[in-house]
């Protein structure tokens, strides 16, 4: 069975990617404290930033659990077809 070569993130991208997770979600908090608006506007406001966070996560575990299940599926099918093909004899002779 061949083992693909799937890429991994380096760690770079990774800090990159958690900074500017970071670096949004803060400057958004920022926005929402510092406008001019009442109490009750910032809270719905802080709240609707939270559900967006919260759903982003989850959708972006939805998608990876979704690719993981599919490149399994497909290692498996690669698997089930090296096996018939190695067993596969063209030069065999039906009956003996």
């Amino acid at each position: 069975m061949t083992i693909s070569n799937q890429s991994r993130p380096s760690t770079a991208f990774y800090v990159q990617s958690m900074l500017s997770f970071a670096i949004s979600l803060g400057a958004l908090i920022v926005g929402v404290v510092s406008l001019p608006v009442g109490t009750w506007v910032r809270g719905f406001l802080a709240v609707g930033v939270m559900y967006v966070v919260t759903s982003t996560f989850t959708l972006a575990k939805v998608v990876r659990d979704h690719q993981e299940a599919t490149s399994v599926h497909s290692r498996v099918d690669q698997a089930r077809l090296e096996k018939i093909l190695t067993e596969h004899d063209p030069y065999r002779v039906p009956g003996t």
